[in-house]
């Protein structure tokens, strides 16, 4: 075989639809051992891409295959930045709505009502937002105590829970000082005024490490506090802690340990918002924020017993948070309860200009509408089908229906999310792809099939032109739940099992995810130990406050969020 020239390759590729990772990938590894590429090679990788090229075709592509590559090489040669996104952007909308943008955040109506002062300092630690709000406002408690309170419990727990990355003490202590400053002065700056928070290590912060919970990043740097974080202290919360991630934003393990749950500490408190399940659960925090891509809030709030809120796409600005997935990633709180949940987004969310998929929407809070007459769906054939936590899940039901709420049933649409997945896929393999070429992949403590490196080494084999067909099957699905949910603002459906999960994520609505269950372990049912379970709603586009007051109606009449793990 001759020679190749690379000249022509544009031209080929394009034509033939092979523009994508699949063949750049394979054949570049082909050539980088062997020299030359041949026509076996591009034989040998039309297997993966689902194609079948005649002899002559194969030939034909030859020459400029190799030229591409030269392009290929150029833009890894370029390092681009995992904070630069994409010239597209996910509208989870399709620009076919017509809920109003505004151009500044509205205040909320919310003010924290009187309450005395708790009984010890455990009561106090696991005092909701909504409490230490009051107590704080009214001078009851100091910031500089509750700040305090919870980094002492933040270090004897987390020998056990190993939920803490980084103590952000020197900052916590100069905030907590000015919040009572400011507090004493009679100047309120809002619900979170003074109130201690963890932040999942994946958002950056001045002045101290920003690890995504990776030993490739344990001493990165970034410079700059995230916007979520910009906000909180805008809003007078006090940053204790960095809290574990699974590493890159997957699972509970990290790469220091493996974040236990405080409920069942022989179990992991999963992930990828592992610290701030666990840290929230243990009355180590008076609230956290998480990440969600895929089930990174649901999944932990579940496994922790908390109460975790992921926003609608757009609502919060991921601006200095870690990407995986441009259209996919969300930002949101964990918190002991839908209330708690509601004030600290009323916050963080809103239009940032560093974020170009971020929007500010009407947001209130409390919602004046009782969810009496409400039309609330419900997955009819999901909560008919056997499974573990099936009974307090029709109690759920039977709550609702007692508060009033007409109860409708629904289905979402048949479609094959594994296939549409394709697109988080190709973008976290994108976004870490400098990771997987310098062999960075490699300190990764996980190495399974499931675990990131082998997600990322896949990831080059999807073609440019199944990328995109997934994004047009997206919005297809996208118009489908759209016609499904016309006639209910909020639905309920079992936190897992089914495709909620994954259908809510690719198509950006919000959920909450609340427990609703306490299991005793089955070889220790005397034990104080649990295995927590859970129920999610999920709200319109948009309709986030909506689907809060639901949950909130939920919690206000049930006491599964009050309860305290044995942490042992």
């Amino acid at each position: 075989m001759s020679s190749l020239d690379r000249r022509q390759f544009l031209e080929s590729t394009a034509l033939l639809g092979l523009t994508g990772s699949l063949f750049p990938s394979r054949l570049y590894e082909e050539s980088s051992r062997e020299g030359d590429i041949t026509v076996e090679d591009i034989e040998k990788a039309e297997k993966i891409a689902g194609l079948k090229f005649t002899p002559d075709q194969r030939e034909m592509m030859l020459e400029g295959l190799v030229d591409r590559l030269d392009h290929f090489a150029v833009l890894r040669d370029m390092q681009i930045p995992n904070d630069v996104a994409p010239c597209q952007f996910f509208d989870p909308e399709l620009g076919s709505s017509a809920t109003p943008r505004l151009d500044h955040r509205p205040d909320i109506e919310w003010m924290p009502s009187d309450m005395a002062v708790p009984s010890s300092e455990e009561d106090l630690a696991f005092s909701s937002v909504a409490d230490l709000s009051s107590l704080l406002k009214s001078r009851k408690v100091k910031s500089l105590d509750v700040t305090e309170l919870y980094l002492s419990r933040l270090k004897k727990h987390n020998t056990v829970l190993e939920a803490v990355v980084t103590y952000t003490e020197e900052r916590a202590y100069r905030s907590a000082k000015k919040a009572d400053e400011e507090l004493d002065s009679g100047h309120w700056r809002g619900p979170l005024h003074g109130i201690p928070w963890g932040a999942k290590d994946l958002l950056s912060t001045a002045g101290y490490s920003t690890t995504w919970g990776a030993a490739a990043y344990k001493d990165q740097i970034i410079d700059k506090d995230a916007a979520v974080v910009s906000r909180l202290d805008e809003a007078g919360a006090v940053l204790v802690a960095k809290l574990t991630l699974g590493a890159l934003a997957m699972g509970d393990v990290w790469f220091n340990g493996k974040t236990k749950n405080p409920w069942n500490i022989e179990r992991g408190s999963s992930g990828s918002s592992a610290g701030p399940g666990a840290a929230v659960a243990a009355g180590l925090v008076g609230f956290a924020i998480g990440s969600e891509t895929l089930g990174s809030i649901v999944s932990p709030s579940n496994r922790n017993g908390v109460s975790g809120f992921r926003p609608t796409f757009g609502r919060v600005s991921r601006a200095g948070a870690m990407t995986l997935s441009w259209t996919m990633d969300k930002l949101g709180p964990l918190c002991r309860s839908a209330q708690d949940c509601a004030l600290v987004f009323s916050a963080i969310h809103g239009m940032d200009d560093a974020d170009p998929t971020s929007v500010t929407t009407h947001f209130e809070w409390p919602v004046e509408r009782s969810i009496a007459g409400l039309n609330i769906g419900y997955l009819k054939s999901r909560f008919e089908t056997s499974y573990d936590n099936q009974e307090a899940d029709h109690a759920v039901l039977n709550t609702l229906r007692s508060l009033g709420a007409r109860l409708q049933p629904i289905e979402l649409p048949d479609v094959p999310t594994g296939a549409l997945l394709l697109m988080l896929s190709a973008e976290a393999g994108a976004a870490f792809d400098h990771l997987t070429l310098s062999r960075g992949t490699d300190t990764l403590v996980r190495q399974d099939p499931g675990a990131w490196p082998n997600s990322f080494r896949k990831s080059r084999f999807i073609p440019a032109v199944e990328y995109i067909n997934a994004s047009r099957a997206r919005t297809m699905l996208i118009r489908k739940l759209r016609k499904v949910l016309e006639d209910v603002d909020v639905f309920v459906s079992p936190s897992f099992g089914g495709s909620t999960l994954s259908i809510t994520n690719l198509t950006g609505h919000p959920s909450i995810t609340v427990p609703n269950r306490f299991a005793p372990i089955e070889d220790a049912p005397d034990s104080p130990r649990r295995n927590p379970s859970s129920i999610t709603f999920v709200g319109g586009l948009f309709k986030d406050a909506e689907m809060l007051s639901v949950a909130h109606a939920f919690q206000s009449v049930t006491d599964f969020h009050l309860r305290r793990p044995p942490i042992s």
